[in-house]
């Protein structure tokens, strides 16, 4: 059985998806890319700021499954530039613990939705 799972505290979709799938106890999160959901701009700048972004919206939709941060077990990061990836590691770091952090892979590629320069979509587990 599967639940849908969608908050106004994280962007819409922006193509036939949900922002999460709830399957048993483990819930599919789509992945993010730095737009406020209250505004419907993307958040732009520098890749701090962007990728703060993406992480508010994951927030959003875990806490709309009514779980947290430490549910996490799998996250795959997008970047257009690895030469940002120490940027972006810092911050996605600072929302984990560093002794209960889930798997990670973290992957360049050419383009992202919109353009942006990164993606995240995660894994939890009640």
């Amino acid at each position: 059985m599967k639940k849908i799972i969608n908050t106004s505290e994280a962007p819409a979709p922006i193509g036939p998806y949900n922002q999460a799938i709830l399957s048993g106890d483990t819930l599919y999160i789509s992945g993010q890319i730095p737009i406020d959901p209250s505004t419907g701009k993307l958040v732009e700048g520098n890749i701090t700021k962007e990728t703060h972004q993406s992480m508010k919206n994951l927030s959003a939709i875990l806490d709309e499954a009514q779980m947290t941060f430490e549910n996490v077990v799998k996250t795959t990061i997008f970047l257009k530039d690895m030469h940002q990836f120490n940027e972006v590691n810092t911050v996605y770091g600072s929302y984990f613990n560093a002794d209960t952090a889930p798997a990670r892979e973290t992957v360049e590629v050419a383009n992202l939705p919109k353009f942006v320069n990164v993606e995240i979509s995660m894994v939890a587990v009640r």
